[in-house]
């Protein structure tokens, strides 16, 4: 027989679920309007000062200037680039970093792991940083956007505490049947970490997707711009617009405000593709990699 729920608890449920849906709310609106704004009527949308919860007006004008304009397609596929190649060298040093400093008989282990973290609260901060990527010529290059933040400590220490908490006994047993550190790490570690590692992955995608302060200090050339630095050009360059996406055509400034909510719809597009395959790994994969260990 289930247990009657008493009434503090009914009152916290009532008060958690209504406080979850205005956070909700709050963030999804923004979202809403960008999205019903890219498809409204630019004539329309400039008569219009609230929150847009439908479309003013269906135009896909917006739309048709953001995929003519040369300059957007080679942000995205500099996005695409730099995003994949970031996310595939770092998960792989994050692997190998997580797997070597979960072993138990690694001498100054805990004194490693002290140093990492103690990066996540202190660094050297932008100036330092510059100074290092000038040195090693990286200014102006896609690896100044690529290896710097390919990886962080938080996603060290979470596939780092999954590797401490799977059985020793696994390990032992590969040892006796002549496997190599190598290959236990990869036919037994690695298939054993799918929900971490997702995770893992997916943050940093995330990071490097929305990132435009490294391109913004280091790229000089426009043509290794990605599309986050695209889109805030546009979005902060209010007159000169058309200057960037649209060449000697000269749009109108209706147009060129109907076009900084396609940009930022199109710039979203492919983390919304994403995130549903990896969403059900999302919570697990963080948890598990957090308590383990």
């Amino acid at each position: 027989m289930a247990m009657k729920e008493s009434l503090p608890r009914k009152i916290f449920v009532i008060f958690n679920t209504l406080f979850l849906t205005l956070a909700a709310l709050i963030a999804l609106i923004p979202v809403i309007h960008v999205f019903m704004a890219s498809f409204s009527d630019p004539v329309e949308l400039s008569r219009y000062n609230g929150v847009i919860l439908w479309p003013k007006g269906f135009s896909l004008i917006g739309y048709q200037k953001v995929f003519e304009s040369s300059e957007i397609w080679r942000g995205y596929l500099n996005s695409i680039l730099y995003t994949t190649s970031s996310v595939a060298l770092g998960i792989t040093l994050t692997i190998f970093g997580a797997y070597v400093l979960s072993r138990k008989g690694l001498l100054w282990n805990n004194a490693a792991m002290f140093l990492i973290t103690f990066t996540m609260i202190f660094n050297g901060g932008i100036i330092t940083t510059y100074l290092l990527i000038s040195q090693l010529n990286w200014i102006d290059s896609p690896l100044s956007v690529i290896v710097p933040t390919c990886m962080t400590p938080f996603g060290l220490i979470i596939l780092r505490t999954f590797f401490q908490g799977i059985p020793a006994s696994l390990e032992e047993s590969a040892n006796i049947d002549g496997a190599g550190k190598l290959r236990i790490m990869f036919q037994i570690m690695v298939p054993l970490s799918k929900a971490s590692i997702a995770v893992v992955a997916l943050i940093y995608a995330v990071t490097q997707w929305n990132s435009y302060f490294q391109a913004m200090i280091y790229l000089r050339s426009k043509e290794l711009y990605p599309l986050q630095l695209v889109l805030r050009d546009i979005l902060l360059r209010n007159t000169g617009t058309s200057a960037i996406i649209a060449g000697a055509h000269g749009y109108t400034l209706l147009v060129q405000e109907l076009i900084k909510y396609c940009t930022i719809v199109v710039s979203i597009i492919p983390m919304l593709i994403v995130y549903p395959f990896i969403q059900r790994y999302f919570v697990g994969g963080i948890m598990i990699g957090a308590i383990k260990g």
